[in-house]
């Protein structure tokens, strides 16, 4: 038994091994860059014992400026003996004194400011006659950019004696031009951040460890120079209007129901995808003596490329499980959206009768990859869905969601769960005037109006819970409700939210406006004087008689006009 068992694990190694050859990602072979130019003028922070000692050891670069964040660190003989060394092999370098140190920028353009004389003072133009820096070496305690993923040309050190050597060992080779792959693109037609001077959705601005995404002049705007391609801007932007461009996220499905489509061809058996970085995720799966059989691994730019959308889509495409592999190295606020997202899918699938199937776990627990692929081969094989890979995102995460359900328990239950993308727009029909305000600044066109007939209709599939709509409604009528719909025709469905019979001209019987709208302008002009009289009845005429009706008053009494 124990042999067969081997054996089958042989077997399915190889069956992985030769669908991961034969199904390729298809790359764009003209990928967007982003380039950068440096001519090795470098700016050095810290104490001005290590900042010496940097310099005196560094040759070839461009230009060498110090600035002096604190005073000499140790006062033992030999280390004063070394730094007075190296202040003789540097007195000649511009040098500054300054506890603070203002630092921006990216690889060929950092401008550092400081304070003189209670004046901020630009290094760079001061010291080299320069606009910019083209690198930082920072030996300061603290980094002087306070981020998760620091910008390219940029070195923190802090007292690290290894990562020193191989930054002092790099520097002189970051001169020339450089260039790196454009991670995103945006698509401002359905971003829902903004609209008619009311902020929406500002997810995408809560996740990127880089700083690299902002909104200026009321536009998501993404700074490439600074993107590490994290994708978390992308995972978190619930219309897909920021999408990742190393893969494209239909490149992406893709490969996946290829992939697995092949091995279950190879295999007759369901795979368990492993989605891991393509960086220290990598090298902790090669530490691995062996790989469980059934496991396929697939490398992504950051474990954040793929999201929800993707993991429900590898189920529905036949795998048996996904999990999501964390490494050390993965930034704090990755973490904090891969948690969201994982507990969303979680909840989900315990909803409908699939729990376990999403899982993600630390490279400290990589030595239990193999029992949990063992517990999962038991699991019942669900059908295969057939909808294409090339759907946008919230479209491919409905479809996985709904395969699946229909393969378990077909629940037509509704999860309230909070701050999700997802939900309802609830009215109150005692104060909605169908004025349309909200209908004409939904992004997604979840909210619409009645066309002929006033009316508000929603669908709920297409809601994002943006908040631009409740914050334009003038009457404070909407309240937005997060949740998630399992009842795929329920969800899909256009219902009407609010309706009245439209409103006839009092003179043509033209219908011209609603009720609730007619009520509440007489309401706010019946004390104003235009309106005084019969006059206040021209609220209820359409704006032909209500001309007309004007002019016939003047007509009866010319000197009306005149009177006051």
């Amino acid at each position: 038994m124990a042999k067969q068992k081997q054996e089958r694990t042989v077997s399915n190694t190889q069956y992985a091994e030769q669908a991961l050859a034969q199904v390729q990602m298809l790359e764009n072979l003209i990928p967007q860059t982003v380039t950068y130019t440096t001519a090795g003028h470098l700016l050095i922070l810290g104490p001005e014992d290590a900042i010496r000692l940097a310099a005196a050891d560094l040759d070839g670069m461009a230009s060498i400026t110090l600035v002096a964040t604190d005073p000499i660190t140790s006062q033992d003989e030999h280390h004063l003996a070394r730094v007075m060394e190296a202040v003789e092999r540097t007195e000649d370098l511009p040098s500054y004194y300054s506890k603070q140190v203002r630092l921006k920028g990216f690889l060929g353009q950092y401008q550092a400011f400081i304070k003189e004389s209670d004046k901020e003072l630009e290094l760079a133009p001061a010291a080299v006659r320069r606009p910019h820096f083209d690198l930082v070496l920072d030996l300061g305690h603290s980094p002087s950019l306070s981020l998760e993923l620091l910008p390219p040309g940029y070195f923190h050190i802090g007292e690290d004696d290894n990562k020193l050597a191989a930054a002092l060992a790099q520097l002189p080779e970051l001169v020339g031009e450089f260039s790196k792959p454009r991670y995103v693109k945006i698509n401002a037609d359905i971003c829902a951040h903004h609209g008619s001077g009311i902020d929406g959705c500002t997810r995408c601005l809560n996740f990127c460890p880089a700083d690299a995404i902002a909104s200026v002049d009321h536009k998501i705007v993404v700074d490439h120079n600074l993107c590490h391609g994290a994708g978390s801007c992308a995972n978190a932007c619930p219309t897909g209007a920021i999408s990742y461009d190393q893969p494209a996220p239909a490149t992406l499905q893709d490969f996946l129901k290829r992939l697995i489509t092949r091995y279950i061809e190879l295999a007759d058996s369901r795979p368990v995808v492993l989605l891991h970085d393509a960086s220290a995720g990598e090298q902790a799966l090669k530490q691995l003596q062996a790989l469980p059989g059934e496991v396929l691994p697939v490398a992504l730019e950051e474990i954040a490329v793929a999201a929800t959308d993707s993991w429900f889509s590898a189920l529905a495409w036949g795998a048996r499980q996904v999990v999501v592999l964390t490494t050390q190295v993965t930034p704090p606020t990755l973490m904090a959206l891969m948690n969201r997202e994982q507990a969303l899918a979680a909840q989900l699938l315990e909803a409908i009768g699939l729990p376990g199937r999403i899982e993600l776990m630390s490279v400290e627990q990589l030595p239990q990859l193999a029992s949990k692929v063992a517990d999962s081969a038991c699991w019942p094989e669900l059908a295969i869905a057939a909808y294409p890979a090339s759907l946008p995102k919230r479209d491919a995460f409905y479809n996985g969601l709904d395969h699946l359900n229909g393969c378990a328990e077909d629940n037509k239950a509704t999860l309230a769960l909070p701050h999700l993308p997802y939900g309802q727009v609830e009215v109150d029909p005692d104060k909605c005037t169908l004025c349309q305000s909200c209908s004409a600044l939904c992004p997604p066109r979840a909210l619409t109006d009645g066309g002929d007939m006033p009316a508000l209709n929603f669908t709920e599939q297409s809601c994002v819970q943006c908040g631009l709509c409740e914050k334009a409604c003038p009457e404070k009528a909407i309240t937005l409700v997060s949740q998630v719909t399992l009842d795929r025709e329920r969800r899909q469905q256009t219902r009407v939210l609010h309706e009245e019979p439209p409103f006839e001209c009092i003179r043509c019987g033209k219908a011209f406006a609603t009720a609730a709208v007619i009520n509440k302008i007489t309401a706010q002009m019946q004390n104003h004087s235009a309106f005084a009289g019969d006059a206040i009845k021209r609220i209820q005429m359409c704006e032909d008689c209500r001309v007309k009706d004007m002019f016939e008053d003047i007509m009866n009494d010319p000197e009306k006009q005149l009177r006051v």
